[in-house]
């Protein structure tokens, strides 16, 4: 892993004025034109397509660094799917939470099938490195089937797959969060920018439901900026 100087080696901008406009992007209903326009009020001269290559350049590794810190999430997920539009077409965002609200993983596919849904088993279970003990599911049966076959190839016997929309209102409810944060974004035009612009929203959401263990790194302000620098340099 990069140091957090050889990160941002050879930018014009220092690494907080990259981190602030990355971080403002993905947590608030701002577009890059308004990032620039803030950015000028405080004397700095940027293109909107500046902050738009370092959202696209940063999030994969602002998200590595912060899953270090990941606390381990419950196992019982509610598993749904929503929608994202990608160049005037939808593509399906699958996500999923434990019974305590707290993101287990999401996945971005172009297609709502068994092979899409597969998928996403395979990479909540590579995230969080154990089966869980529960499944909640909608009434969609090739989610159905892709959770049986899935937990057949991993041996999960004892996992219990079931069917309840009342109990899946918790995963619906935090759709929300992110779509009103992707709806008002209009630059979503090519299917792996949106992936990580997505995975950037993600993980601020993330942050703010207190999905991460920083006791270790002793912060001594407990402001945005010193948490990030924290974990980035840790």
């Amino acid at each position: 892993m990069l140091s957090v100087e050889e990160l941002f080696k050879g930018r014009h901008f220092d690494r907080e004025v990259i981190i602030l406009c990355v971080r403002w992007y993905l947590r608030y209903k701002l577009s890059f034109r308004d990032l620039v326009e803030m950015m000028a009020e405080r004397g700095l001269s940027l293109a909107h397509t500046t902050v738009m290559r370092w959202v696209q350049r940063y999030v994969p590794e602002l998200e590595k660094r912060w899953n270090r810190f990941a606390r381990q999430v419950g196992g019982s997920w509610r598993v749904d799917e929503s929608y994202v539009k990608i160049k005037g077409r939808w593509a399906y965002l699958y996500r999923a939470v434990d019974k305590a609200g707290k993101t287990v993983d999401f996945l971005l596919r172009a297609k709502r099938d068994v092979a899409a849904a597969k998928a996403f088993f395979l990479r909540a279970l590579t995230s969080q490195g154990r089966l869980p003990h529960k499944i909640t599911l909608d009434g969609y049966q090739a989610s159905h089937r892709a959770a049986r076959e899935f937990l057949e190839q991993q041996g999960g016997a004892r996992t219990k797959i079931r069917s309840s929309k009342y109990l899946n209102n918790l995963i619906e409810q935090d759709h929300r969060s992110i779509k009103l944060r992707l709806g008002p974004m209009l630059g979503l035009k090519r299917f792996r920018n949106a992936s990580i612009t997505i995975a950037g929203v993600e993980l601020m959401h993330r942050i703010r439901k207190g999905q991460f263990k920083l006791g270790r790194l002793r912060i001594k302000k407990n402001r945005a900026p010193e948490i990030w620098n924290a974990v980035l340099a840790a």
